[in-house]
């Protein structure tokens, strides 16, 4: 899904016409939105998704109106979604674009949620495809595309820029680096250099400094992922270099795992001790980072000592570190809806870096789109060199084996495995 810019159009780009891209990824020149429908039609377009609420969704509804007025959108939240979708979807109130995952692919359970799936690879829907990073967005193995990512995610640290500015220390771009920091500050007087939530694995401090590392031993291994995917006993060797690596970070970054263990919740209970000011580099994910902006109003802490802070990559290697790149929330459009055409219209309308990077700047999440520079907040993951930005949707993990690396993970990390037992015991894991 990626074209090279003709000389053409970088001239076009030079005098002024917006553009999708970095200087890592190919660039796409976009022009604005043109309403290809009759603009007085009247219709209604339901989207349905697990979210509370989605105000930054809600925001692109008006932008739209102001090119159909007369097209009422709105957001509808689907209790316990995962498992109902399939069941709406099948029902007479059937959405007409839904939210859908990666991770529902191959699973018959949620086959439903792929059935319903309009292909929006179709070149006559005419979708801006291209502003996207190609490496999130998933193809079916008979080439379709049932959804395409709105929002992205990833794994990383929060780091408190002003305490680095202060004790004149620099972020880490290398493992050798954020062993070295991480003395630095504890030689200064922090107690907890670094933190993260730590009380089970699913994002644990360890899967969020590991797992992007595991990935990249074994995104070029077709061999290694097979074995990982089919739970073949003889693949858990293939984690043994990550796990060696997380139990050498525990020790030489000197991780306090009972104040870890403090932490409560991998969401409202990290952003707000990371709020108290004290702690340089906190794990979390993307989707953690997405409420850290709406609570610093809870924070009596941020309040009377308020920090800059912003979200980068964690160097486990002295490469530098991989940026793990995966689609957090994706829309796809009911090839039944009674609105068809006018569903399409508005995926037309969102897939653009414009709307794409509003709305993920609105709800605080990564966006999409190939160009990251335009958010503080992830600008440093936009750094990361090509060669070192993987995505298990390119090369292929799937789901069931990432839960068995965690597991392990999780035990050696927190001592409760040894690396031979975790290597041993693949495959046998209970989620």
């Amino acid at each position: 899904m990626k074209r090279k810019a003709s000389l053409f159009l970088s001239m076009m780009m030079v005098l002024g016409l917006s553009a999708c891209g970095t200087g890592k990824q190919e660039v796409t020149v976009e022009e604005g939105f043109k309403p290809s429908l009759d603009t007085s039609i009247s219709c209604n377009i339901n989207v349905a998704g697990g979210y509370d609420n989605f105000e930054a969704l809600e925001a692109e509804f008006d932008r739209f109106n102001d090119y159909y007025p007369n097209v009422e959108l709105k957001f509808t939240k689907v209790d316990d979604y995962n498992n109902m979708i399939g069941t709406v979807l099948d029902g007479n109130d059937a959405p007409d674009i839904y939210v859908n995952y990666s991770w529902m692919y191959g699973r018959e359970q949620y086959q439903s949620s792929i059935d319903h799936a309009e292909n929006l690879a179709d070149p006559a829907l005419g979708f801006n495809l291209d502003c996207i990073r190609s490496n999130i967005i998933l193809n079916t193995d008979d080439g379709k595309l049932p959804m395409v990512p709105v929002f992205a995610n990833t794994y990383g640290m929060l780091v408190n820029n002003t305490l680095f500015e202060k004790e004149g220390l620099s972020i880490p771009k290398t493992y050798k680096e954020l062993v070295s920091v991480c003395g630095a500050f504890k030689e200064k007087g922090y107690e907890n250099p670094l933190m993260g939530f730590s009380n089970e694995e699913t994002t644990s401090i360890f899967t969020l400094i590991s797992y992007p590392f595991f990935c990249g031993t074994v995104a070029s291994d077709a061999e290694a992922v097979k074995k990982l995917n089919a739970l073949d006993s003889s693949a858990g060797e293939y984690m043994r270099p990550t796990l060696e690596k997380t139990k050498q970070f525990v020790d030489e970054c000197q991780l306090n795992l009972d104040a870890c263990a403090e932490i409560e919740n991998n969401y409202d209970a990290v952003i707000m001790r990371f709020f108290e000011g004290d702690v340089p580099m906190m794990t979390a994910s993307g989707d953690t980072v997405s409420g850290t902006e709406k609570r610093e109003s809870r924070s009596e802490a941020f309040i009377a000592n308020p920090f800059k802070y912003t979200f980068v990559p964690i160097p486990m290697s002295d490469e530098g570190a991989n940026f793990l790149d995966m689609p957090n929330l994706q829309f796809s459009v009911n090839k039944d809806s009674k609105n068809l055409d006018m569903a399409n219209e508005f995926m037309r309308f969102l897939i653009n870096s414009e709307e794409l990077n509003n709305m993920a700047q609105k709800k605080g999440l990564m966006s999409p789109t190939k160009d990251l520079s335009f958010n503080s907040m992830y600008a440093a993951f936009g750094d990361i060199p090509e060669s070192r930005i993987l995505s298990p949707e390119e090369f292929g993990l799937t789901e069931d084996a990432v839960i068995q690396f965690r597991q392990a993970d999780y035990g050696v990390g927190t001592g409760t495995m040894t690396v031979n037992e975790a290597v041993d015991g693949f495959g046998t894991f209970e989620k």
